[in-house]
């Protein structure tokens, strides 16, 4: 898990500058500021309301998000002469000079927004924020301000459904950068999943730019790249207790695989040399960290056992191992097994460290087969979601308005 960066809120506040900058707008937006201009009306005092009218997902709630983003937005709110010379090419010849001008002075020091608290429960309809000023200026606010709240909170409370179908005590581990809509659209889903409910994220970016917990695993692309133990480099592993000398980790390891194949009644000709070779390889990078995925071939002949004898060679080194990580077929029976696994291996040869072993689901979760983890037994710990959760696959938008409500 990471830190939060000593430099989160300054790399925040520069990230909302490049990512939305003025012209990150409807040209209407634009052409609407110039013909208030025109009327001599850009200086009237306006007030516009920034709400949705249905709630998401067919449910009865909401998390409203993206408050903090457009305070940062609106104090870094100018257009620039690159900006303006932009606007002059897209613009009608006709368009007054003068209006360009207005536009390179403009910025919101005469905004005034009031708004819900971020991470709030709210409903359909009522305002999530109010943004008062001069006409022309919250005109021109409008698309970015629903660009920074629609997505925020779409993502926040689908997060939180996940939560509620999760339960209190069960970890969530936000996994979808790569199926996101784009960079920005990862960015976005590890930041507010996080406030949604999510324990962790995967997304290293996140970590760094905002704070959010990382943490991970490894892919079956790792697991499957080795063939032998002959790749395991370097062989060796010192004991943490203070002893430096390097002990044969493949070695010790073959013989705890003898000791839990004859255990559990396995036939060591079925186990895969290159996953156990991959296991060990990790073990040794990463002592303290290991948390391998054990269903790149089979879970019951080969990955569980590999695991096993890898997880009792380093606790004989006083190492403690993390978990594992199941990402295909029937996750609920699968961790019952494993869990079982883990208990008689724990008692069999007195090794307490097997007890608290960390088993963590992923694929292709759903809400509903959230909700279906509570009412099937399982010994999962930590669920990882991606696809689902970060594009919103049930409700693409929360379709939020921005409308004027006094002059």
């Amino acid at each position: 898990m990471a830190a939060p960066s000593s430099n989160t809120c300054g790399l925040t506040e520069r990230s909302i500058r490049e990512r939305v900058p003025p012209l990150l707008t409807d040209l209407y937006q634009v052409t609407m500021a110039y013909a208030y201009w025109r009327t001599g009306r850009h200086q009237e005092p306006a007030v516009f309301e920034l709400f949705f009218r249905n709630n998401p997902f067919g449910g009865g709630f909401t998390l409203f998000a993206g408050m903090q983003d457009c305070l940062l937005f609106l104090r870094s709110f100018h257009f620039t002469d690159e900006d303006v010379e932009f606007l002059r090419s897209v613009l009608p010849p006709a368009t007054d000079p003068a209006f360009f001008q207005f536009l390179r002075g403009l910025d919101c020091s005469g905004v005034t927004l009031r708004a819900i608290p971020e991470g709030t429960v709210v409903f359909a309809r009522v305002p999530l924020m109010e943004v008062a000023g001069p006409l022309a200026v919250v005109q021109l606010l409008e698309t970015s301000l629903l660009c920074l709240v629609n997505y925020a909170s779409l993502v926040c409370s689908n997060a939180a459904r996940f939560r509620l179908a999760a339960g209190p005590k069960r970890k969530l581990l936000e996994l979808g950068l790569r199926r996101a809509q784009g960079p920005d659209g990862g960015l976005t889903a590890s930041r507010y999943t996080h406030i949604g409910g999510f324990d962790f994220t995967s997304n290293v970016q996140a970590g760094f730019q905002y704070g959010v917990p990382v943490a991970g695993t490894m892919a079956h692309s790792y697991v499957t790249s080795f063939t032998s133990l002959e790749e395991v480099l370097p062989k060796t592993l010192v004991a943490v207790n203070g002893d430096s000398t390097p002990v044969d980790i493949i070695l010790l390891t073959k013989g705890w695989l003898s000791r839990v194949c004859e255990l559990l009644g396995s036939q060591p000709g079925k186990i895969h040399e290159g996953e156990l070779a991959a296991f060990l390889s990790y073990a040794i990078a990463y002592p303290q960290n290991f948390l391998p995925v054990i269903d790149s071939f089979s879970v019951g002949c080969s990955g569980l056992l590999n695991f096993c004898a890898v997880a009792l060679a380093l606790c004989e080194l006083d190492y403690k191992p993390l978990g594992v990580r199941l990402d295909s077929g029937d996750l609920c029976r699968q961790s019952l097994e494993v869990r079982r696994v883990f208990r008689l291996c724990s008692k069999h040869f007195c090794v307490s460290a097997f007890d608290s072993l960390t088993i963590v689901g992923t694929n292709n979760i759903t809400e509903q087969s959230m909700a279906e983890l509570n009412e099937k037994e399982n010994e999962i710990d930590v669920v990882g979601v991606g696809t689902h959760l970060v594009t919103c696959t049930q409700q693409p938008s929360l379709g939020c308005v921005y409308k004027v409500m006094l002059f």
